[in-house]
């Protein structure tokens, strides 16, 4: 008899059973979704107002302070099974779980799943299942006496238990501490043997591929067999180990490399020809190494794809939503096509949130986006004694195989800055001689990956030097984080190192106008309005984001200017700081942006806002990671153009360079015949000094072009250029399913960005940040579901361009 599977995902009922600040007169049960959580279905109920709103989420702050039960009753008859499990794929997060009065057991770690045998404990009919969770508060009460308190930069107990550290609040998301059966409930009942894990390895061996099948079975292993196919090849042999050499398959590449074929590899388990249990994974073929063999610089550190040094293009990935079961399939595939159309090729899983849905990992490999995955620390000390230890290894073990069949999937990471906390963050004086997680980052996680995963590497932090002989953010060495920009100092500091990698760094900015006003109702609405207020986590964030616009632009005197200064210096910011580091190719292989996405609406690093809108920095970010990239960067005494190419065609063309006066004036004027930056490189072109050299800084700036290509260099910042007001021409084309608007400017315009959003929430504009020389054009294609009106297109709030901030 098969395995066959029976999802629980109806009937469920959810009821309080106390806690701190437990609302009286609540419902004994209400409604209840399975997946789901408890803030999700007593929003459905109308007992709560949404969380994301105002200031809802301190008046919802009770909910993660009680305990709840889920219940639900079910039929069974007897299938003739010899066993009958009870899966819980993901429970959030400390549960008793009861069925027909029986306990069966006790679960700590929302990280992992669940398995109960319950064959003996059905009846026929009716079924009567309970799942009681325990407030992660109250348990981290009592885990705080045990433990002891350890170093944590933010409030709540997460590194003393295994849940999602950002529902403790974080400083881009709210504190709201979840409960409740987060991903799906199955029986499955099945006969003699089951399939309990089945771990591939999947490697290049020179022009094929080899995929290497390790197969744990559950139950009466005598005389079964396992049955291995992929792309046309099957084997047949005894349980245990089964190798299978697939010939010259196509390579599997990261997006703007090549295609992403994918292959079916079925495992099936035989009693003689009966199929007892299948699984099954689409695979990619790919090799794979991080390349950190020491240089006469330091350490480098970079992915090294099918023979190919893949500069990264990246961005962090944190938790989508703060209730996870919203984050479907379809959203997935959203967020990840915007990475992709912003020319990214990476995203990094963040360690403060979670692994996963195998839906993220099937849309990365479909698309080509690469995944770098940290386990699941930051931030904080964690404990190596007591029951985590024995917590943590279960959940690696199982996750490591889980996501182990992804080509996209290129390195496990031990954890975020919690090797940096050691060194730089006082955590030494404190701790004393107690432990705080080097024991899982140096030898558990390395050990595990080592053995279940050994063809994909393993990093033990970010950031980390590759040595805790060298300080871990260390430019010369491995991975770095650059916080003191944003946190200190100002952008034009990103261009004090060139880190061999960066996968930190960001600069903050509010979200898109209508997310902001859909979210807060603030009246009046200012940047220090409760509601707005509330929605800026980092510490003295809005101080910050003023420091920041020091000496570039000027103190905005309203919310409009506040807004749009804030969202244009966040863009220039992170665009500054890639256009520098990937000017130096080679010695620098990646940047991996703070952050893509938000989990509700909120001021953050993100470039996507938590409704889904594209802020400027989006637009900012495709430009920047484009494959072809022309920058003017200093030099030395002087200046020079770069290149940079990421296609596998050698980028080659005449370079035209010109000084400018605001007006439009040629001042100097050079054209260099060819410029040749060879595939996966950068060259550089020094500037002439005539050309490099200033007769009057507030009104000139130099404009390089290559092929369709621009970059422009400004010689002071906005509020020392004598921008003119903008004047240009506007209009407004009707096309199918779309307006075309053209913008053709009479004056220079710096940054010309159309908010339509202000328009109607749901509009967008397909470009941002443009610069217009005079009597240049711009046609914008806009989508709008209402009348676009040409005089309010044309008109602040919803045309912007530096030059109106300076006036």
């Amino acid at each position: 008899m098969p395995t066959r599977d029976h999802a629980l995902d109806g009937n469920w009922t959810l009821t309080c059973l106390g806690g701190q600040g437990a609302r009286p007169g609540l419902p004994k049960a209400i409604p209840a979704t399975v997946p789901g959580t408890v803030h999700t279905d007593l929003l459905a109920a109308g007992l709560i107002p949404d969380p994301y709103l105002d200031l809802n989420e301190i008046a919802v702050d009770w909910v993660g302070r009680c305990d709840w039960r889920y219940e639900t009753t079910f039929n069974w008859s007897d299938d003739g099974a010899e066993n009958v499990d009870l899966v819980f794929a993901g429970l959030d997060t400390f549960a008793e779980i009861t069925l027909n009065g029986v306990l069966l057991g006790a679960t700590a770690n929302m990280n992992r799943s669940y398995r109960f045998p319950v064959s003996e404990h059905l009846r026929p009919g009716e079924n009567h299942l309970a799942v009681s969770f325990e407030s992660a508060w109250k348990r981290g009460e009592a885990l705080d006496k045990i433990y002891e308190p350890r170093p944590n930069n933010y409030p709540g107990p997460a590194n003393l238990m295994r849940k999602m550290a950002c529902n403790f609040g974080w400083d881009w998301g709210p504190t709201v501490v979840t409960s409740g059966l987060w991903q799906g409930v199955t029986l499955q009942s099945w006969s003699k043997a089951r399939l309990r894990s089945i771990r591939p390895e999947i490697t290049l061996a020179g022009a094929d591929g080899h995929v290497r099948v390790h197969a744990e079975v559950e139950g009466d292993a005598a005389n079964l067999s396992l049955r291995v196919s992929v792309a046309g090849e099957t084997i047949i042999a005894p349980l245990g180990t089964v190798e299978i050499t697939v010939p010259n398959p196509e390579l599997w590449w990261p997006t703007g490399l090549g295609n992403q074929p994918l292959y079916a590899l079925t495992v099936e388990l035989l009693d003689g020809e009966t199929v007892l249990d299948t699984w099954q994974r689409d695979i990619g073929f790919r090799s794979l190494r991080l390349d950190t063999t020491p240089d006469e610089e330091g350490t480098p550190f970079a992915f090294i794809i099918n023979d190919v040094p893949v500069y990264i293009c990246g961005a962090n990935w944190i938790p989508d939503d703060c209730f996870l079961p919203r984050v479907t399939p379809e959203r997935y595939a959203a967020r990840i096509a915007q990475a992709k159309a912003a020319n990214m090729n990476m995203l990094r899983v963040w360690g403060g949130g979670i692994y996963e849905t195998d839906a993220f990992y099937e849309e990365c490999d479909r698309q080509g986006m690469l995944v770098w995955q940290d386990f699941l620390f930051a931030c904080a000390a964690y404990p190596e004694e007591g029951d985590l230890p024995a917590e943590i290894e279960a959940e690696a073990r199982e996750n490591i195989v889980r996501l182990m069949p992804h080509p996209s999937l290129v390195l496990w990471n031990g954890n975020n800055e919690n090797i940096w906390g050691w060194f730089d963050w006082g955590w030494q004086d404190v701790l004393k001689n107690r432990t705080w997680g080097l024991g899982y980052y140096l030898d558990l996680l390395p050990r595990l990956v080592a053995e279940l995963d050994p063809a994909r590497p393993y990093w033990a932090g970010s950031p980390y030097s590759g040595s805790m002989d060298i300080h871990p953010n260390d430019p010369d060495h491995g991975c770095t984080h650059l916080w003191d920009v944003w946190n200190e100092i100002g952008y034009e500091h990103y261009a004090d190192s060139v880190p061999r990698f960066c996968s930190e760094f960001g600069w903050q900015a509010p979200p898109t106008w209508a997310t902001l006003t859909q979210s807060v109702h603030d009246n009046p609405l200012t940047p220090t309005s409760p509601g707005v207020w509330h929605h800026q986590k980092a510490t003295i964030g809005n101080d910050k984001l003023l420091r920041g616009l020091k000496g570039h632009l000027p103190e905005p005197k309203n919310m409009d200017d506040w807004h749009f200064a804030t969202q244009l210096n966040q863009a220039r910011a992170i665009k500054f700081g890639i256009e520098h580091m990937r000017s130096f190719r080679g010695r620098n292989m990646g940047t991996i942006v703070w952050q893509l996405n938000d989990c509700w609406p909120v001021t953050s690093w993100a470039a996507i806002d938590g409704y889904g809108r594209l802020k400027p920095l989006w637009y900012a970010l495709r430009a920047v990671y484009h494959p072809h990239l022309l920058t003017i960067q200093p030099r030395g005494e002087g200046l020079s153009v770069v290149a940079v190419n990421e296609r596998t065609l050698f980028w080659r063309g005449s370079v035209t360079i010109k000084r400018l006066r605001f007006d439009g004036t040629v001042l100097a004027e050079w054209t260099h015949w060819r410029l040749c930056a060879d595939r996966l490189s950068a060259a550089e072109l020094p500037i002439p000094a005539e050309i490099a050299a200033v007769d009057d800084k507030a009104n000139e700036l130099v404009v390089a072009t290559m092929h369709d290509s621009t970059a422009f260099y400004y010689f002071a910042e906005d509020i020392d250029l004598n921008l003119p007001q903008p004047e240009f021409d506007l209009k407004v084309e009707n096309a199918s399913g779309c307006y075309r608007v053209t913008v053709t400017a009479e004056t220079l315009i710096k940054d010309l960005c159309l908010f339509v959003d202000r328009i109607h929430p749901d509009a967008t504009v397909d470009d941002m940040l443009v610069t217009l020389l005079p009597g240049q054009s711009k046609t914008f294609v806009v989508q709008m579901p209402v009348e676009l009106d040409a005089k309010i297109l044309s008109s602040a709030p919803v045309f912007r361009c530096a030059n109106q901030l300076v006036q």
